[in-house]
């Protein structure tokens, strides 16, 4: 309770939440809430490149599609891939972190070189070229994202398991004879659980501007998906003209992104407190 009061009083972390509670909801109930839902996926050449008006509020796209249904309803799979991206390089990242930051020798060294290796690439050129060898698709984005982000969350749990391993009641633990899984799993991962929850919250924001990325060069989502970044790429050849047609859907990625970032920014100075002293 105490922390959700501190949190409150911080006004961009609360502007965050409140933009992040917005678009889930836009996720949710995305068919209830668009106003054409049968202009998502069908197509009426009658009313392509409509400017905005009452009756299309962020106006058609080439095809004739109402954009802001198509906008509400790509929140779903933004939300979809930050959180399955996330969620599963925390699956392969943090029981990586944390048996590195506990045990000694070879298999230790040996995770964190390999977690090194994968952070020397940029992660948007290597998540180009493993999603080049797998199929195109959503689900190949998703498992692309994965496969280059997991070294972050090991290099957290990493740090933080270094720091809880050396602490006394950890040797009390091993003292009294638990078993390390046991320190591990009980002791070790809850004290270390705020900082893995930072990291996380961040890199949502992060996955959905990197998803929009792959879509836009076309190795993301595939037509007809209500996805930001491929209707961005969709509407380059129509541009300055039909200027609705790119800006709606880039300010949606602009603005969740910016939602995701405060709102870490606002855990990340709850969980340093020097960080918040210095701010």
């Amino acid at each position: 309770m105490l922390v959700l009061k501190k949190l409150l009083r911080d006004i961009p972390a609360v502007l965050g939440l409140v933009i992040i509670l917005t678009v889930a909801l836009l996720a949710i109930f995305a068919w209830q809430i668009a106003p054409h839902p049968e202009q998502i996926y069908g197509t009426n050449i009658l009313r392509r490149l409509r400017p905005p008006s009452a009756d299309h509020w962020m106006g058609t796209d080439a095809l004739g599609r109402d954009i802001f249904s198509r906008v509400i309803l790509g929140a779903r799979s933004a939300l979809i891939i930050a959180l399955g991206v996330v969620g599963l390089s925390m699956l392969i990242g943090v029981p990586l972190g944390l048996y590195a930051g506990y045990s000694r020798g070879f298999g230790s060294s040996a995770v964190m070189r390999l977690a090194d290796l994968f952070l020397a690439v940029p992660q948007l050129i290597l998540a180009l070229a493993v999603a080049q060898l797998l199929s195109r698709g959503l689900e190949s984005a998703m498992i692309a994202l994965s496969l280059t982000y997991w070294p972050f969350f090991t290099r957290t749990a990493y740090s933080e398991t270094l720091r809880i391993r050396s602490s006394l009641f950890v040797e009390a633990l091993e003292g009294l004879g638990a078993s390390p899984l046991r320190i591990v799993a009980l002791h070790i991962l809850p004290n270390i659980a705020a900082p893995l929850i930072v990291r996380a919250t961040i890199g949502m924001g992060f996955m959905i501007l990197t998803a929009a990325t792959l879509g836009f060069l076309g190795i993301g989502a595939t037509p007809p998906s209500p996805e930001w970044g491929l209707m961005v790429a969709e509407s380059r050849q129509y541009l300055p003209q039909s200027w609705w047609y790119a800006a709606f859907p880039g300010f949606a990625i602009l603005l969740t992104v910016l939602g995701f970032n405060l709102l870490g920014d606002g855990l990340r100075d709850l969980v340093d407190p020097k960080l918040r002293r210095s701010r």
